[in-house]
């Protein structure tokens, strides 16, 4: 257990065993108790090095914990030389232990009844007052009045301050003028910080093997185009809580996250931190620095999404030699009509949207499942294509690794290939798989079977599966079959991750590095298959869960989206009709993506992204005259719930509604829409773009796009953080 993880859990300990004190009431003999249990933490002050905590333009108060319903908040609050906080009471207890350096307590006795508003008549009380340094602890009840100062000449100090409830939710706070007396409120907004690390730290982490979480807080198009450390994962702020739960099982598991650098300390990765707070995550550090540390240290910034499983699929393409095809050689057995199945490795709406004439859509994790449903004769040629390289390789390779007898080969550069070569691609095509067929299952199970072997993949029973939850850690439990059956029933508490599409981008699925991932399917193949290549890219604790449930253990409820505890604001709503009624004297906001904005949204609607409406949307009030409310557009009703809950400040006072049923309830009322980029509060820099995404030079961001996959082989080798371990064919 390394320094922080001992912190973290010291903390939890505390916290646990304060809740329980606490219970019986507030009391003078309670918070003694505390008190001591707080002095215990303090006094090993080499779980506090002071350089995570440092005292800078925003202060130096650092949450260490607080409950989801903001109970229990305890902070590691840095003071300088010289730092005098003026008399203030808390309206909550308060216990202060000293960890580094001195800070001294001068203690008040109030004199008043308090009948007078914004008057208290206090006197110092010498008798109580205490200068604490390391393991020392004084407690107050919730209407004692004291001062803190930092003694001149004692060097920089840092104390633990815990609270009944947290600083942030203390509004009523008074803080008093000793010489006339009168009170105002203290600090009604107070600013909370992360505690911090270097970005050195974080590649020490990277390398060293440990379970933890690395979350880039950017919008997603930030991401991709100013880029990001290889292991970054990306949990944009503006969809933070409805991602968090899948991406972090482990409410107690480390959490890093970085955002630009440039944003001060109350940027958006504090912002964050406070957000998985709320959600019941503990354990949280912000990169100092951002990506401009990460960059200045020397380290590689990697472009793009999904960056780490694109990387592997050239990696695999250059360990294997992969056989590949080019689009014009397609083409020319096409219309020779050659012994040939072309298999497209994608999700069917992808398959819908643009194939490779003459294809059937049978996704990544069901290729070795189905291969000989489509493919009975061994002379048969099988090509294998996606839209890029990534999963024509996956695809293709998981063929040949299976043992399949025929020749396979992965189309050169997919669609994108296909379409750059001149040639035209289908729409609109929908041929995909059926039941699986006897010798389908036959093949398939043998093929699965041979891997598992030769890889030694771990198979556990319900029991197995059982003694992983009690370890503890953060665990993922994910069901790789096709979504059709997965929402037919699954096994309560597994998530759906179609195999094909967790290879693809494990990132979107498993937010834990080095953590603990059990896959399960009816048979055992698609879930063997995706095991066997996330064991080569460096998911070491990868289990295939052996178990046929019962009809009895299936559901088809949907898993949780939000930690337990948590709830999504109640706000108010306007339906499309009452909108479009409305629209001169509205300020519309559309919160959904830049890209399907451009494609059609609420006319005269703006743009903007959630993370930015603090600053956003009083500009685009200023802009639009006789607006006297504002309309949430929003991707779903829970993101326009969240974010209508936190803009009333920034509204001015008006109005928040949120339209039911977004812009598809828009869309089918009949209503008119306007297209393009035409107010945007932000620039479309929330999402990535595909280069087929783009309107123009669609060609040119192609071959950007297969050049920018090519190169990432030895850009990776040059970062030096990933443990691909690419399996050679001719192992198996």
């Amino acid at each position: 257990m390394n320094l922080h993880q001992e912190r973290a859990a010291a903390v939890r300990r505390l916290i646990d065993e304060a809740r329980a004190i606490e219970s019986s009431g507030v009391t003078a003999a309670s918070l003694d108790k505390i008190g001591g249990l707080l002095s215990s933490l303090a006094s090993r002050a080499d779980l506090f090095p002071q350089d995570e905590f440092p005292l800078g333009a925003d202060g130096g108060i650092y949450r260490l914990s607080e409950d989801p319903d903001n109970r229990f908040a305890l902070y590691a609050s840095a003071g300088g030389p010289g730092k005098k906080v003026p008399p203030h009471n808390h309206t909550t207890w308060a216990i202060i232990a000293g960890v580094h350096g001195a800070e001294r307590n001068v203690v008040y006795e109030r004199l008043d009844n308090g009948a007078q508003e914004n008057v208290v008549q206090l006197r110092e009380a010498p008798a109580k007052e205490k200068t604490l340094k390391r393991g020392d602890v004084i407690a107050f009840l919730p209407d004692d009045f004291h001062h803190i100062e930092t003694p001149v000449g004692s060097g920089n100090a840092l104390h633990l301050h815990f609270y009944g409830l947290s600083l942030e939710h203390l509004p009523n706070r008074l803080t008093v003028d000793m010489k006339t007396g009168a009170a105002k409120r203290f600090m009604a907004k107070a600013k909370i910080l992360t505690p911090l690390l270097t970005v050195q730290q974080v590649k020490e982490m990277l390398k060293s093997g440990e379970v933890f979480a690395f979350f880039d807080v950017r919008e997603e198009g930030e991401f991709s185009t100013q880029g990001h450390p290889l292991f970054a994962t990306p949990l944009p702020l503006s969809r933070l809580e409805p991602r968090a739960l899948a991406l972090l099982p482990d409410p107690n598991i480390r959490i890093v996250l970085m955002d630009s650098g440039e944003e001060g300390q109350m940027g958006r990765a504090n912002r964050a931190a406070a957000a998985l707070s709320r959600l019941g995550y503990t354990n949280l550090a912000v990169m100092a620095g951002g990506l401009k540390g990460w960059r200045d240290a020397g380290y590689e910034v990697f472009t793009g999404v999904n960056v780490p499983s694109k990387a592997f699929g050239e990696i695999v393409e250059h360990g294997n030699d992969t056989p590949r095809i080019d689009a014009a050689d397609v083409q020319k057995m096409i219309d020779a009509k050659a012994d040939m199945v072309i298999l497209d490795s994608r999700p069917l709406p992808e398959f819908t949207n643009m194939s490779i004439p003459g294809g059937v859509d049978c996704p990544g994790a069901e290729l070795v499942y189905r291969v000989k449903d489509f493919v009975t004769r061994p002379e048969t040629l099988v090509v294998v294509n996606c839209a890029g390289r990534t999963r024509s390789i996956i695809g293709a390779q998981s063929l040949i690794n299976a043992g399949l007898p025929n020749k396979v080969m992965a189309l050169k550069n997919g669609t994108m290939g296909w379409h750059l070569a001149g040639l035209k691609v289908a729409r609109g095509e929908t041929k995909s798989f059926g039941p699986q067929g006897a010798e389908a299952a036959k093949f398939a199970q043998a093929a699965a079977a041979n891997i598992a072997g030769k890889m030694g993949i771990r198979k556990i029973d319900k029991a197995g599966l059982d003694a992983l939850e009690k370890k503890g850690g953060p665990l993922y439990r994910l069901d790789v079959r096709d979504p059709a059956e997965y929402a037919q029933g699954h096994l309560a508490g597994f998530r759906h991750a179609a195999g094909g599409q967790l290879v693809q981008a494990t990132d979107q699925y498993v937010g834990a590095r080095n953590a603990t991932i059990v896959l399960h399917d009816n048979d055992g193949v698609r879930a063997t298959m995706t095991a066997h290549w996330l064991l080569q890219m460096g998911w070491n604790e990868t289990y295939v869960l052996n178990h046929k449930p019962a009809a009895s253990e299936l559901t088809t409820t949907a898993e949780p989206r939000y930690p337990a505890g948590f709830t999504v604001p109640k706000v108010a709503t306007v339906t499309a009709g009452e909108l479009q009624k409305a629209l001169a004297t509205t300020l519309v906001v559309d919160l959904d993506t830049s890209l399907k904005y451009r494609d059609g949204h609420v006319p005269g609607a703006w743009f903007a992204v959630r993370a930015n409406l603090a600053r956003t949307l009083p500009e685009m009030l200023a802009k639009q005259a006789g607006a006297t409310r504002v309309v949430l557009v929003a991707p779903d009703a829970e993101i326009g719930a969240l974010a209508a809950a936190e803009i009333a400040e920034s509204a001015g006072g008006l109005p928040t509604f949120v339209l039911t049923g977004g812009m598809k309830a828009w869309r089918e009322a009949g209503l008119a829409l306007e297209t393009g980029h035409v107010r945007m509060a932000d620039p479309p820099t929330d999402v990535w773009y595909r280069p087929y995404d783009f309107k123009e030079d669609v060609e040119a961001a192609m071959r950007q796009y297969l050049d920018w996959e090519v190169d990432l082989v030895p850009q990776v080798e040059r970062d030096g953080d990933a443990r691909f371990s690419v399996l050679k064919r001719w192992n198996l």
